[in-house]
């Protein structure tokens, strides 16, 4: 992994009033260039997202994220940067990986009350290199088109089971 160029992260879409924390791992290849949260078209999140909150997913990207401070949402990743070939969390140098400042944004998003990490590689990632006691902690199906092991329609069931209000999705 010594050839390749280490990776960095977004800012976090948030506002300071967010309830909710969505936390990925770090963005793929795609959102990396185009420069947003979930830029690849196979990526299911904002399909779900959108499904679930009750916008179209196709809106232009500020106004998906301006819908999800809206229903005071935060998105952000675990990672701040790393070193990766691809776009799979299976391939991130964990020689390599840096979390993002959690200190800093629990300090500033006091009313965090839970956290939902979009796939297992966040929720380890977080739980190994952060925690943070006090929130409840849910993990959702990956909405990445690697994971194959739900259907779109599992998908949108398990997170509407937490951004809707309903029932913990199991883990």
């Amino acid at each position: 992994m010594a050839g390749h160029d280490l990776l960095h992260g977004f800012p976090p879409v948030s506002a300071a009033d967010a309830r909710i924390l969505i936390l990925g791992s770090m963005p793929g290849r795609a959102s990396l260039d185009a420069g947003r949260y979930y830029a690849h078209p196979r990526n299911h999140f904002w399909p779900i997202v959108g499904a679930v909150l009750g916008f179209a997913p196709d809106l232009e990207y500020t106004e998906r994220a301006a819908r999800l401070i809206e229903h005071r949402i935060a998105l952000w990743d675990v990672l701040r940067n790393c070193k990766r070939e691809g776009s799979l969390d299976s391939a991130i140098d964990r020689t390599s990986l840096v979390p993002n400042d959690f200190a800093a944004f629990f300090a500033e998003h006091r009313e965090i009350e839970s956290i939902v990490f979009n796939g297992a590689a966040a929720e380890s990632l977080y739980l190994r290199h952060v925690w943070h006691n006090g929130v409840r902690y849910y993990r959702m199906p990956s909405t990445s088109p690697a994971n194959a092991t739900y259907t779109f329609q599992q998908k949108l069931e398990a997170w509407c089971s937490v951004l809707a209000g309903g029932s913990e999705w199991p883990r």
